[in-house]
Parts: C-alpha cells; structure tokens; sequence
C-alpha cells in the first residue's frame, strides 16, 4: 500500500475503495479482477497498481479499512451500558447503515470475507480476522438474553434475526435505487415485530 494514497482527495479515494469493496463483495476474491476494479472506479490499471501494489493488496487495504471503519462506528453507536437484545441489534445496525452511507458494499464486503475460499486472501488479512469479530463478541457479552421470556433460546433468536437481517441487506441490493436509511427502517421494524410477538 502506498501511503501517498492519503493524499489524494477524498473523493477519488472513496471510489477507488468502493470500487474494491463492491468487485470483492459481489465476486469473491478469486474471481474479482483487476479489469473490473478499475472500471469500477474509472481510473487506470497503472494508477491501481501504483497505490496498491497488486490485486491481493487492494484486498488486504480495503479489509482492513472496513474491520477499521465498522469498529469505529459500532463503538460510537452501541451503548456501552445496554442489555437490551433488540437496542442492542438496533444500534449495531444503525452502526452498519451509517457505514454503508459512504461505503455502500462494505457490509456485503465484510460479509462475504468470512467466508472467503482463497488461501491467499485469508493469509493476508489473517493478523485482522480477529478483530472484528472480536468486538461482535464483546457486544453479544452485553446482552442479557435472562431476560427474555422463558423457554425462549436467545442464541438461536440472535442468530434468526442475524439471518433476517443478511436476507433483508441482500434483498435491498437487488434494488437499483438502493438506500441505507430504508433498509435500517425495514430491519428495525422487522425487529420491533418479534419483540412484541415475544
């Protein structure tokens, strides 16, 4: 990664990395191309290798950008002191649509990177994987799933609504006219409903 990357306007660095986030959100790294990168971002193959260095090094900075960006963001909007379930899966994604504001494939990006098949792309952001996952867990230690009404599993509750959630981001994507504030509001009331059929 070349640092003089910094340098460039705000603008042209945004869309170079939403340019690689959204190539390696949509085909994986194995399949993304450079090609497509940089039609993506409308700038030359030579540019993208002269701030990147390689196809694997657009991959390593733009993970560890999003790891960098999402943690910022949930820790400023997830309330340290909350143990709610549903606050808590509301301010996570209120963290995530105000992410996807300037970054509008990093969730997807993020998403799929977990499940990335390409030896390569794991052995580079292998030191960063932890990261995130790490603060998901730190969050999912402030709830407190005791108070939820008996007989019900509030792991499997998570992990249905954690389901929910991806069906709902992917389904929004299919939509041209894509925008991050109407799938927060879908997702919240999605999550309003269960807690009152709770």
């Amino acid at each position: 990664m070349n640092s003089k990357f910094f340098d460039l306007k705000k603008e042209k660095q945004d869309r170079m990395i939403n340019a690689v986030l959204k190539v390696f959100a949509l085909q994986g790294y194995r399949h993304g191309s450079t090609d497509d990168i940089v039609r993506e971002a409308a700038i030359s193959k030579g540019l993208l290798f002269h701030y990147f260095g390689s196809k694997l090094g657009a991959y390593r900075f733009v993970y560890d950008y999003s790891v960098r960006y999402m943690n910022l963001e949930l820790r400023s909007a997830v309330g340290a002191g909350e143990r709610d379930l549903f606050v808590i899966m509301k301010q996570i994604e209120y963290a995530r649509m105000r992410a996807m504001k300037g970054y509008p494939y990093m969730q997807q990006f993020l998403n799929r990177s977990q499940w990335e098949d390409s030896c390569e792309a794991l052995l580079s952001v292998e030191e960063k994987r932890n990261v995130l996952a790490e603060t998901y867990a730190a969050i999912d230690g402030q709830i407190d799933y005791n108070a939820l009404p008996a007989g019900v599993d509030g792991k499997k509750l998570r992990k249905m609504l954690d389901f929910t959630i991806k069906g709902l981001l992917a389904e929004g994507f299919q939509d041209a006219s894509f925008q991050p504030e109407i799938l927060y509001e879908e997702i919240c009331g999605y999550l309003d409903m269960i807690k009152s059929i709770l």
